[in-house]
């Protein structure tokens, strides 16, 4: 796709807010010496943010972060992002896609009596995590308790680490619409990408070589897999990754953000209240702007999401929204 940057050098001379009198149909007013239309403003420039999915509740807030994102430039520029239902599709046709732990739990690899115990665990824990009556304090403990069982019945199942990629191909596990352009264009503009998962980042990495690509700007840090010489699944390595603690790997990397600490403009995507946590170890950060993505118990959420997140897209397969902000910017 061509890239675009949204702005004018003699709409900026004129007016001096060149984030406000974005394009080249408002330059061409400008220079016919006619009066311009009243879609001035960035927001209201985006077609992708007009449709009725996309919640935004202080527009205000909004058009001003994109302004200064869109100001700063590619150079001050990083994408933190979720993995599970962010990057990856929630649905196809109506019909649950699998997240990473999905991919093994429904694969031929584990046996029916784990997949029944995997199953319950699900129906005991998911409701709990998506709660919208209990604080994250009150979740944690029970995230923890869910990923630890989890991970302990994927342990028994005899898992090789030569089995992985078959059992992605076999998953119905999908990328968002745009994920594919996103990932080029970030690394042809030198843009870095970190994933946050509480996901399983073996089989995250090989769902986007399979449906994308990895590039040499992209960071992952989630729960991976440990393999003894023989290839067999003895444990996972490292801390606990899960959905409520995004925050404490954000701190234990905190590493990575300093070699980066000229990027202080951050584009956060999400679709948990956990997810809103994953920038807290980037060094004197000056903007950042938080999209989310309500997939699930919408009516119940939505309004907690509104005032979480600064765009909230509702039931969305796509990139669209972050694609056409980044497409401005870069």
């Amino acid at each position: 796709m061509a890239r675009t940057s949204g702005w004018n050098t003699t709409a900026a001379i004129v007016t001096g807010a060149a984030c406000a009198l974005a394009g080249a149909a408002l330059a061409g007013y400008l220079l016919s010496g006619r009066r311009p239309k009243k879609r001035t403003k960035i927001i209201e420039m985006m077609d992708e943010l007009q449709k009725e999915n996309v919640h935004i509740r202080d527009p205000e807030r909004v058009e001003k972060l994109l302004c200064q994102l869109i100001q700063d430039g590619k150079s001050k520029l990083q994408i933190i992002t979720d993995f599970d239902m962010t990057l990856s599709r929630f649905s196809i046709n109506g019909k649950r896609c699998a997240t990473c732990h999905n991919v093994l739990e429904n694969s031929s690899l584990v046996p029916e009596s784990k997949k029944q115990i995997l199953d319950e665990l699900r129906d005991t824990y998911y409701p709990i995590e998506i709660n919208a009556k209990m604080t994250i304090e009150e979740k944690i403990p029970f995230m923890m308790e869910w990923y630890t069982k989890g991970t302990g019945v994927l342990v028994e199942c005899g898992l090789k680490q030569s089995d992985l990629s078959l059992a992605v191909k076999e998953s119905n596990a999908r990328m968002r619409d745009g994920c594919d352009w996103q990932f080029h264009t970030l690394h042809e503009h030198s843009v870095p990408m970190l994933i946050f998962s509480a996901g399983i980042g073996d089989i995250l990495e090989e769902i986007i070589k399979q449906h994308s690509q990895m590039y040499a700007n992209m960071r992952v840090v989630s729960n991976y897999m440990d393999f003894n010489h023989d290839g067999m699944l003895v444990g996972f390595k490292g801390d606990l990754v899960h959905t409520y603690n995004k925050n404490e790997g954000a701190l234990r990397n905190s590493d990575y953000f300093t070699t980066l600490k000229e990027r202080r403009n951050i584009i956060l995507m999400g679709d948990s209240m956990g997810d809103l946590r994953m920038a807290d170890g980037v060094p004197n950060m000056q903007h950042i702007l938080k999209i989310g993505f309500l997939n699930d118990n919408i009516e119940e959420r939505l309004e907690k999401y509104k005032e979480a997140y600064d765009i909230v897209l509702v039931s969305d397969d796509t990139m669209d929204v972050p694609n056409a902000i980044m497409k401005k910017i870069l």
